[in-house]
């Protein structure tokens, strides 16, 4: 392309070559992402260098990691062998108060609510938020295949 864009003779009178190909934007795919989000929430993994190992940027993998949580992102099969949960610590019950006769009905504060997932007993209490349910849930799931 001869001349200048906008038809005037005065200026820049030179060649103009436009050049085609990679924008210099990294893509890639949902399953590198993931990885690349799994590995930044191994402990002790410091987001800006796990960023940097992978030529990305600590927004995109904050991203990154809020969408695989979200699961909108989904781990590869070879990669999604381990959960990516902090650990689950059983401590003996401790020696229970007898109970207090004078209360009846309605609910007490040691009440609990009872659910089964996949044969492991989850007790939580009525006021729990759902979605620390739902994430305690999934992690039972995702932990028992």
């Amino acid at each position: 392309m001869d001349g200048s864009l906008d038809g005037s003779t005065e200026g820049y009178a030179g060649r103009i070559e436009v050049m085609e190909g990679r924008s210099g934007r990294r893509m890639r795919s949902e399953a590198e992402r993931a990885r690349i989000a799994a590995e930044s929430m191994v402990p002790g993994a410091k987001v800006a260098d796990v960023a940097r190992r992978h030529a990305a940027t600590r927004w995109q993998v904050y991203d990154w990691r809020k969408k695989l949580m979200a699961g909108a992102l989904a781990l590869p099969a070879e990669t999604a062998d381990e959960p990516m949960f902090a650990a689950l610590v059983v401590e003996p019950k401790p020696a229970r108060p007898a109970p207090n006769p004078k209360r009846r009905g309605g609910a007490t504060r040691s009440s609990r609510i009872e659910i089964v997932v996949d044969g492991v007993t989850l007790r939580v209490p009525p006021e729990i938020e759902e979605t620390n349910l739902t994430r305690m849930i999934r992690a039972i799931r995702t932990a028992s295949q």
